[in-house]
């Protein structure tokens, strides 16, 4: 089975080394980036042409690209080339109305189709030890799942196509809200003359404690936002869950918050820097 994947960013090529890895036949890429194919190449990855010759050439073809109109100008670029025999997963976090459509879309050209985007960031990664939450049928989901197992450890079918996107929309809004409750928090108690890290220590003996906050408490402690995940992509999510809640009509007041805080992040240049910078609005804005 020849698998190719479309799109090596800061996430996608970690992804798509450890499908190298671990698959045992052919893995095509491509990316406009010529350098980042360069680099999977020399890992054994074989360069498509470009996207449509990979889809022509692979037998799962597998994307993870920024946003909502890169997955459906992917897909558009391919669809003459799908068809019966072919699967599709689409591992980009974008709308989930834009991942029905295009799943709709695939599917009628009689190829397959999964949404599956992943959770956690830069080092599961490449360790391949992602949380991936998938929506498609369940006979597809057992043919996906052992190349899904190339790149996470936590596995799980959420329902139909839609669902899995779903998932990663109310898993990042709901991180945004622990951070922004973090950033208050912590700050509060630094001008309480508390530092972060017996900060955190003391909150890990109580029901506070989180991921969050013991995976970042050394990168607000040392106020080094080098990038793992951005505030540019964080303020993606945020965004799509506003919509979302604003489609189901369902009042949010926690995570509009959440959003202004992004939108001066954002306002503010911080877009680049790693999405705990959004520390950096909180402890600037006044009473």
């Amino acid at each position: 089975m020849k698998i190719g994947f479309i799109g090596l960013g800061i996430m996608g090529e970690s992804m798509c080394a450890n499908i190298v890895k671990k698959h045992n036949d052919t893995v095509y890429c491509s990316d406009m980036v010529k350098e980042k194919v360069d680099e999977l190449v020399k890992l054994g990855a074989v360069a498509a042409a470009d996207n449509v010759d990979l889809a022509e050439k692979a037998d799962v073809i597998i994307s993870m690209v920024p946003k909502s109109e890169h997955s459906r100008s992917v897909y558009t670029q391919i669809l003459p080339k799908l068809g019966k025999g072919k699967i599709c997963i689409d591992m980009s976090t974008i709308d989930p109305s834009v991942s029905v459509e295009i799943a709709k879309m695939v599917k009628e050209t009689g190829a397959q189709f999964a949404d599956a985007p992943v959770v956690k960031s830069k080092p599961a990664a490449i360790a391949g030890k992602l949380g991936i939450y998938v929506g498609c049928d369940e006979e597809l989901y057992d043919t996906v799942r052992p190349i899904l197992a190339y790149m996470g450890e936590n596995i799980i079918r959420m329902g139909e196509n839609g669902t899995g996107i779903t998932m990663k929309i109310l898993h990042n809004a709901l991180v945004g809200q622990i951070q922004n409750g973090v950033n208050e928090v912590s700050n509060l108690a630094a001008v309480c003359g508390i530092d972060i890290q017996t900060f955190a220590t003391a909150i890990s003996y109580g029901g506070g404690q989180n991921f969050y906050l013991d995976s970042k408490k050394d990168v607000i402690e040392k106020n080094d936002f080098t990038t793992a995940f951005s505030i540019e992509n964080m303020y993606k999510d945020v965004n799509i869950c506003k919509k979302l809640a604003e489609e189901k009509g369902l009042p949010m007041p926690g995570e509009m918050n959440v959003v202004r805080v992004y939108d001066k992040a954002m306002e503010a240049g911080y877009a680049k820097e790693d999405f705990s910078a959004t520390i950096k609005v909180v402890r600037a804005e006044k009473v």
